[in-house]
């Protein structure tokens, strides 16, 4: 089982930090929803523990070793990542993109196989795209590419799911499927960190919520606690309406308040 963890994490772009002395971690069966408003660092906090940006200061370990010092493929293997706004820049079928995610598993010198193609297969039908098979990846809609390249990540069966906005631009019915993918793979073991501007999403399906402002973490619990009057009003500045559906509380972003 996978566990991805940040100690003292900071991230400087020339003067600029974007991150500062954040720790943090993921393992598995966890559902965690990065939120804050606009330049509070998610992006930059989701592309470290991916490996993709080079802190200034502090650690990103994958279950207990430096993360550097852990082997491509087997990265691959463990951690999904999902971009925000990832393109296709290849008019290549749409369950060929699909197989691309598959490709740490394969053996040297050796394409897919039918255990490989029976997972596209799934991942396909799970995220709404299984009619896009032979469809070129470059002349699909925003919605149907952000859930194309959803189910790339997928295929790779990673233990841990590093997700940028993955129900941006998609229509009230896909955002929800997706959601409930992403809970699903957590319920099933696996762990899931995901970056979502929507917090009455963020609110219903993450069982914990990191909520960042300034490159710093404000709050890491629930969403009582990340969500609260006081932290919509300190970080967001704004004021939600609340109500419950049978037992489940949620809340709808309502209202702007006078910045200070």
């Amino acid at each position: 089982m996978t566990r991805l963890a940040a100690q003292n994490l900071s991230v400087s772009f020339g003067s600029q930090r974007a991150l500062n002395d954040v720790s943090f971690d993921a393992g598995p069966g966890e559902f965690v929803g990065l939120i804050g408003p606009n330049g509070a660092g998610k992006t930059t906090l989701l592309r470290a523990l991916a490996g993709l940006l080079q802190p200034s200061a502090g650690t990103v370990t994958l279950d207990g070793q430096a993360l550097e010092k852990t082997q491509h493929k087997e990265r691959a293997r463990r951690i999904g990542y999902l971009p925000q706004g990832g393109r296709s820049q290849w008019a290549i079928p749409v369950e060929e993109l699909v197989m691309m995610g598959r490709i740490p598993h394969f053996g040297r010198f050796a394409g897919p196989k039918q255990t490989d193609r029976a997972v596209v297969a799934r991942v396909m039908e799970a995220t709404d795209v299984a009619h896009l098979a032979g469809r070129p990846a470059t002349g699909l809609s925003g919605g149907e590419e952000a859930r194309v390249l959803l189910a790339r990540a997928l295929a790779g069966e990673p233990g841990l799911l590093l997700a940028d906005e993955p129900v941006a631009g998609l229509d009230p019915y896909h955002r929800l499927e997706v959601m409930e993918r992403l809970a699903g793979l957590a319920s099933g073991g696996a762990g899931v960190v995901v970056v979502l501007h929507d917090l009455t999403l963020a609110g219903r399906f993450c069982n914990r919520l990191v909520l960042l402002d300034r490159g710093h973490v404000a709050c890491d619990g629930d969403a009582a606690e990340a969500l609260s009057d006081a932290q919509l009003a300190k970080v967001y500045q704004v004021r939600a309406i609340r109500g419950a559906h049978g037992k489940q509380p949620y809340l709808v972003p309502w209202e702007r308040l006078t910045r200070e």
